[in-house]
């Protein structure tokens, strides 16, 4: 059987550095993936059993004693694909710095997002709103800036993983011999362990507190609406990016005004003799007083347009209109004077006898649905 250390072209006082480095540029050469000749691949399974030996203190030390591996030199047959091998043997687990293999984690994280809710009155949805929200939230931590560390400490390198986040293991199977990188567990994959976490935060580099955020709401918001405010939702671990904060929207609802699209509808009560003779009257909307013409002879469920006085859209600038539909209130308690009047004018006008019209379901619906048919 030929010597370990001659199959690798090392001395026999190499260190497990030039032991791996002999190796590497043996590898290079020889893996059937790269020379497929039937010397190359024997040559390849001898250069990769010495390395098994030698790169295992214990088995090492045993070759030099006068043994061999207790586990024979099978740890090449199966030949795994070139990128396997590279990724095994000169990856950051192995402490060679290849740049395909595992890197440590990083203690930096992008912070979750926060949703807040918000009630805004009718009033606030026409022209849009300035609201301060206050969020309770992870922030920066002030004391470490995010470091998780007490100040004038720092993170030190694992001395277990040596900064790489991950070890190697040796595994034995049917092949041999098998390397494989799995997470250092003393510093969770950091590379990195803190000896001195911070006392405010816990060494995490945020904190839960309350803070404002200044938002203007647009016009033309509705119920259920979230508006999105990027970055401003909490810290992330390790002073990580912030998440976004979403704010959902519950618009109230109004004594006199509800809304239809981007339209206000409202009910406006006319005496009788408003309704018959006409009038102008002044009424309060939601962006102050407007003259309204009531013309002769309206009827009752009529609608009134008043252009421009609705809301102003999500997405645009043109706002929609104000629509009073008209109740006309009949007077309960009549004198004898006015009785005689009202008597006298049924007289003159011989108005036809009540009689059966097309159902509908009060002033509101009927309302609705003659906004909907244009």
């Amino acid at each position: 059987m030929a010597d370990h250390y001659e199959v690798l072209g090392v001395s026999r006082d190499a260190s497990p550095e030039e032991i791996k480095k002999a190796y590497r540029r043996l590898a290079r050469e020889l893996h059937p993936d790269v020379n497929p000749g039937a010397d190359a691949a024997e040559r390849f399974k001898s250069v990769t059993h010495a390395y098994d030996v030698l790169s295992d203190p214990d088995q090492r030390a045993r070759y030099d004693m006068g043994g061999d591996s207790p586990f024979g030199g099978g740890g090449a047959a199966g030949f795994g694909s070139f990128g396997d091998i590279f990724e095994t043997f000169f990856g950051a687990g192995g402490g060679g710095g290849g740049a395909r293999g595992p890197r440590p984690r990083s203690r930096r994280e992008r912070g979750q997002d926060a949703l807040v809710r918000v009630t805004l009155e009718l009033g606030d949805v026409v022209f849009g709103v300035h609201r301060d929200i206050d969020v309770d939230t992870a922030v920066l931590c002030e004391t470490c800036e995010g470091s998780c560390c007490q100040p004038d400490t720092q993170p030190v390198t694992c001395d277990i993983c040596h900064g790489s986040g991950h070890v190697q293991q040796q595994v034995r199977s049917l092949l041999g011999n098998v390397l494989t990188n799995a997470p250092c567990r003393v510093c969770q994959g950091y590379g990195t362990t803190i000896p001195y976490p911070c006392a405010t935060c816990q060494g995490q580099g945020r904190v839960r507190a309350r803070r404002t955020v200044s938002l203007d709401i647009p016009a033309g918001v509705e119920t259920g609406l979230r508006l999105q405010l990027p970055g401003s939702g909490e810290v992330g671990q390790a002073g990580g990016p912030n998440g976004d904060l979403y704010v959902e929207v519950t618009v109230k609802d109004h004594e006199t005004f509800s809304r239809e699209g981007d339209d206000l509808l409202a009910t406006l009560e006319v005496s009788m003799p408003d309704a018959i003779l006409g009038t102008t009257t002044t009424i309060e909307s939601l962006d102050g007083p407007v003259d309204l013409e009531i013309r002769p002879g309206v009827q009752a469920g009529d609608v009134l347009t008043i252009k421009g006085r609705g809301i102003t859209p999500l997405r645009g600038n043109q706002r929609g209109d104000l629509r009073v539909g008209v109740h006309v209130v009949t007077p309960t308690r009549l004198d004898h004077k006015e009785r005689a009047l009202i008597e006298d004018f049924a007289k003159r006008t011989k108005a036809p006898s009540p009689q059966l019209a097309q159902f509908h379901q009060g002033l509101f619906a009927k309302l609705r649905d003659r906004l909907r048919n244009g």
